[in-house]
């Protein structure tokens, strides 16, 4: 079974990995475009999601190794990537030791990549709205009949232009839900 889902919350998206294997279904497969491969089975597993900043060859290896001598199987992550995923079946210790640190630099970083993006999108809509109307003109002088077919006829182009400023308020929204959490994680 495939399923199709993006995150960009690493608390949630190890809520929803773990709802779907405690649902009977195991992970075989991660892509990094948000498509989850999952197989139906018999044995419990459990999922774990832990962020670690750029590794060299021999430290992901050392990091590995730790893991997997507590059961653990690595499913996804590169040296870069900062997201590492392991599976292992239920047993009881279930953790794994991920550092109030790791977690923090997953934030910053998120919080810095949604401010830049952010603020892509920003520039873009200023550049694209600084001297087009966002519906044709002539639409506002259509009466009955024709202006709802126009007016129905033009929003999805109305909806694409805005598609710039839409992404600038989720990148924001993404800055502000990683500086909360960033924030809570500090004062602990």
């Amino acid at each position: 079974m495939k399923r199709f889902k993006l995150f960009l919350d690493i608390e949630k998206e190890e809520k929803w990995l773990n709802e779907q294997l405690q649902e009977g279904y195991r992970c075989t497969n991660i892509s990094g475009l948000g498509v989850y491969t999952f197989e139906k089975t018999g044995e419990r597993y459990v999922m774990r999601l832990d962020y670690q900043d750029n590794l060299s060859k021999e430290e992901l290896d050392e990091y590995k190794g730790i893991y997997e001598d507590f059961g653990w199987n690595y499913m996804k992550g590169s040296r870069l990537s900062g997201i590492k995923y392991w599976q292992k079946e239920e047993d009881g210790r279930n953790e794994i030791f991920s550092d109030r640190q790791s977690k923090g630099n997953y934030y910053k970083r998120l919080m810095r990549y949604s401010f830049w993006l952010g603020a892509l999108s920003l520039a873009f809509a200023f550049m694209l709205y600084s001297d087009i109307d966002l519906y044709h003109q002539g639409l506002w002088s259509m009466e009955g009949r024709l202006f709802w077919v126009a007016l129905l006829f033009e929003t999805p182009f109305v909806m694409l232009k805005l598609a710039p400023v839409i992404l600038a308020v989720v990148f924001a929204n993404s800055y502000f839900k990683s500086y909360r959490k960033y924030s809570m994680l500090v004062e602990k």
